[in-house]
């Protein structure tokens, strides 16, 4: 992307598991300086789940066995005998704020290791429960397959979550086992999969775009759509001006809210130009505007 685009700077907001599909947001240019804020931003997942068996990794790419009960993660002794009300009724236990240990397969690391790298060597690593927050948790499809259970599960959860280990903990949970055989994510923030590009259909548009003598960045969403969750301030060239040059900013403004915004201004534009971040400090009337993230020369 980087040389398609021939830009100086590229970025991206978080990898996806091999066996993973669905959408990654990748960032150019001054949208880099706010990557953060699609990093810790929540997430949409499609999870497809086979229940009544697991996996060394928890997805379709690790050593698939049946599902052996015991009194240690289930009080079943059936293999599988979950049915969609079943699964639906322990799914409310894991909205909110759960604690979860993070997969051996995974990225973290430990002694400046990847934990995967210690699971391919056939070692456990003791891994501390974190705390993470789903928001939303529904069933979209449970049908069966001959002998095979398989639901569809959608989750909406913050950073830092284990779509696997949620799977696999929703399966103990109702008496069995399950592994991934599927996930797709669909939504980031406030940018979704239906907005994406496939980099075929990507790499076609910029060779037209060239060939007409168009702007590639055309092409791309504008530096404020990851920040669509943040409230506005506008402000007059002058005081623009001055917000461009890092400076603090008292204000009189009603209706806000201690906390970030998205500024731009208003002034000389078909449409308010965006000038960065700041942290909006406010009391009763009166607020205190603090820039945080600037675009360079937006003014």
């Amino acid at each position: 992307m980087r040389r398609l685009f021939q830009a100086e700077k590229t970025g991206h907001t978080g990898t996806l598991d091999p066996l993973a599909s669905g959408l990654l947001p990748l960032l150019f240019g001054q949208a880099t300086r706010f990557s953060d804020d699609l990093i810790q931003a929540d997430k949409r997942y499609v999870a497809t789940l086979r229940f009544g068996f697991v996996s060394s990794t928890g997805d379709a790419e690790g050593q698939i066995t049946v599902f052996e009960p015991n009194t240690r993660n289930s009080d079943s002794t059936r293999v599988c005998a979950l049915n969609e009300a079943g699964l639906a009724a322990v799914l409310p236990r894991f909205v909110g704020e759960i604690e979860q240990v993070p997969p051996m397969y995974s990225a973290l690391k430990k002694d400046g290791k990847a934990l995967y790298e210690y699971a391919r060597q056939g070692l456990a690593i003791d891994r501390p429960a974190r705390t993470v927050r789903v928001h939303e948790l529904h069933i979209k499809r449970f049908w069966h397959e001959g002998e095979n259970t398989f639901a569809e599960l959608e989750v909406l959860c913050g950073k830092g979550t284990y779509i696997r280990t949620l799977a696999e903990d929703i399966a103990r949970a109702a008496g069995t086992g399950a592994y991934l055989t599927a996930l797709r994510r669909t939504q980031v923030g406030g940018l979704h999969v239906e907005q994406a590009w496939t980099l075929p259909a990507l790499e076609t548009a910029v060779t037209q775009a060239q060939s007409l003598g168009n702007d590639l960045a055309e092409l791309l969403a504008p530096v404020d759509s990851l920040l669509s969750g943040l409230p506005v301030v506008e402000l007059e060239l002058p005081m623009a001006t001055r917000f461009c040059h890092g400076q603090r900013l008292p204000l009189e403004i009603k209706g806000f809210e201690t906390g970030r915004v998205r500024v731009y201004c208003r002034a000389q534009q078909p449409e308010p130009r965006f000038l960065g971040t700041a942290f909006l400090e406010t009391n009763g009337e009166t607020a205190l505007l603090r820039p945080e993230r600037l675009i360079q020369d937006a003014l």
